[in-house]
């Protein structure tokens, strides 16, 4: 996201303002580009997109694939879950350094060593045999990737003139995000069925030669350099680096070891609280700081964050509960390939939806669509039963596909905007807004769902067994019927009948994941049609107030 702050000033006044730290002076400001013709423009955008995808495929292919690489790197789901982990810790905060470098080392060489140290990091993955390496190798990877995302942006808001980066460039950048995700879920049967995990990452390493290739064939406009880095600002970056990766680390593996039954959970947990209390402890002294925290907890930036936070919590409800429910079925990724695809499809065109309103003065109406879309596609999918397969939800999850491409463009417009005009350094400011909402965030509403189906589970669990009486004649028969199809090798009655009990308890099992997975459905639909109805009267105050003070200023003076 902190590509928009070079992408957006082009421009004399606004990249003074953008490159121009509080105690140096600094050189003129180019002047603004000439728009780029049709065709060109075309090309930045599909750069853009690709850079996008050749990132999230990277961080999406093994988050798609965890149930598959157990096998892989012979692992336990918890210990294949590390992956994820050891992607994230370093990811969810890289970018806040990463524009600091690149307006005092400029864009140019900050473009050509980070598709470089990518393209190297893609193919150490070629080499990954076993669970220990990969994990290296994906610490490294999500050190890597960061700029990629972020080069992502600069390509897609590259293409568009400076009064339309933040509303059509914002738009096609923000749906390149949303790419990766079905992506990933679509290709990955075929290419395991190949090479498993190493033809994942050709796939990767090839997507990354491609975006070589248009980066150094493509310049991008660059902003004028300027000394921002200060040595304080490492130590600092440092400290709070090491507290949100505790964080990212703690959410990503806290219900999977469960919360508090694993003593270094905690530790990482205090761990991640003193390290941040150091960072805030540096900042807030500071005449110069990297973090204004004042500013970071006003009152705007935490209605900000919380309209974030929601976002991320109803669209929790396709990334995480709806992948988590089809596995627990028993579907695998080659079975789901049309729901994912109109997922694609769904996102696609709830960004141009957005685009169109957001070129218009019905912004607003953005979110009320789109919090309507989720609300609606999260109700339909509660009526789950262990029946549905994806053909049953094509409806729903694709409503949610478009509803969340919807959601989040208005909001990063209006918050960006607030950051160009304080000046450059609530930039990063800005960034770990966005950075704690929506990766962190996106961390703890996954978690946090995921713990609700975890104990909501072991309630139906209780609820259905306690019906379960072999008294009863009906649960015999259908014990009997179960074990029926073990007749022919087991003679002994006693295992026999056990084996029809184990079988038994396993569909009780499944049937009290498949409620569980209902209730956070209805749960995701609650929250969201609560979000919607402080919204619209929000919007409803808000016109209203408008409106009686027109009434006054055109009523008469006495």
């Amino acid at each position: 996201m902190s590509a928009v702050a070079e992408s957006t000033g082009p421009g004399p006044e606004e990249a003074t303002r953008a490159s121009a730290p509080t105690a140096v002076a600094q050189p003129a400001a180019p002047s603004t580009p000439p728009a780029k013709p049709l065709w060109l423009a075309v090309i930045y955008v599909a750069s853009g997109l690709l850079l996008f995808i050749t990132q999230g495929l990277g961080m999406n292919i093994v988050n798609a694939n965890l149930y598959q690489l157990q096998g892989e790197f012979s692992a336990t789901a918890v210990e294949a879950a590390w992956l994820s982990a050891a992607y994230m810790a370093p990811y969810a905060t890289l970018s806040i350094a990463l524009f600091k470098i690149r307006t005092q080392y400029g864009l140019r060489p900050f473009a050509e060593w980070s598709i470089l140290l990518f393209v190297l990091v893609s193919s150490l993955n070629l080499f990954v045999n076993d669970l220990h390496s990969a994990l290296v190798v994906r610490f490294i990877s999500g050190c890597a990737a960061a700029p990629i995302s972020t080069l992502g942006f600069m390509y897609v808001l590259e293409a568009f003139p400076l009064q339309r980066k933040l509303t059509q460039g914002l738009n096609i950048a923000l749906m390149g995000t949303l790419l990766a995700a079905p992506l990933a879920r679509m290709v990955s049967p075929g290419l395991l069925q190949l090479d498993g995990w190493h033809a994942l990452y050709s796939l990767e390493v090839g997507l990354a030669l491609l975006a070589m290739a248009i980066i150094f064939a493509l310049p991008l406009t660059p902003p004028p350099r300027a000394k921002v880095i200060e040595r304080i600002d490492i130590v600092s970056y440092l400290l709070m680096a090491i507290g949100i990766g505790c964080i990212a680390i703690f959410l990503t593996l806290g219900r999977l070891y469960w919360w508090f039954e694993t003593w270094w959970l905690g530790a990482i947990l205090a761990a991640a609280i003193i390290f941040l209390s150091m960072t805030a402890l540096i900042e807030s002294r500071r005449t110069n700081p990297m973090l204004d925290f004042r500013w970071i907890f006003s009152r705007d930036n935490l209605h900000m964050a919380a309209v974030l936070l929601v976002f991320r919590a109803v669209s929790s409800e396709q990334s995480s509960t709806a992948v988590s429910f089809f596995q627990q079925i028993g579907l695998l990724n080659d079975q789901q390939f049309v729901l994912w695809a109109i997922v694609l499809l769904a996102s696609v065109g709830g960004a141009l939806l957005c685009m169109a309103l957001m070129s218009s003065r019905f912004v607003e109406t953005a979110h009320v669509i789109a919090l309507a879309l989720i609300a609606v596609g999260a109700y339909l999918d509660s009526l789950a039963t262990n029946l549905t397969r994806p053909e049953q939800m094509y409806l729903s999850q694709g409503m949610i596909a478009f509803g969340a491409a919807m959601f989040l463009p208005p909001v990063m417009a209006k918050g960006f905007a607030g950051a160009l005009q304080k000046g450059p350094t609530y930039i990063v400011n800005f960034i770990v807004i966005f950075l704690f909402t929506q990766i962190t965030g996106a961390l703890l509403m996954t978690s946090l769902l995921g713990t609700f189906v975890t104990i909501r589970e072991k309630f139906h669990s209780n609820v259905l067994v306690e019906n379960i009486l072999m008294s009863r004649p009906e649960v015999a028969q259908r014990v009997s019927q179960l074990a029926a199809a073990y007749r022919k090798v087991i003679t002994d009655p006693a295992i026999l009948n056990a084996e029809g009990v184990t079988l038994l308890s396993q569909q009780v099992t499944r049937e009290a994941y498949v409620l569980a997975y209902t209730d956070t459905f209805l749960l995701i639909a609650a929250v969201t049609t609560a979000a919607l109805a402080i919204l619209l009267v929000h919007l409803a105050w808000r016109w209203l107030r408008t409106h009686r003070s027109r009434e006054v200023e055109l009523s008469p003076k006495s």
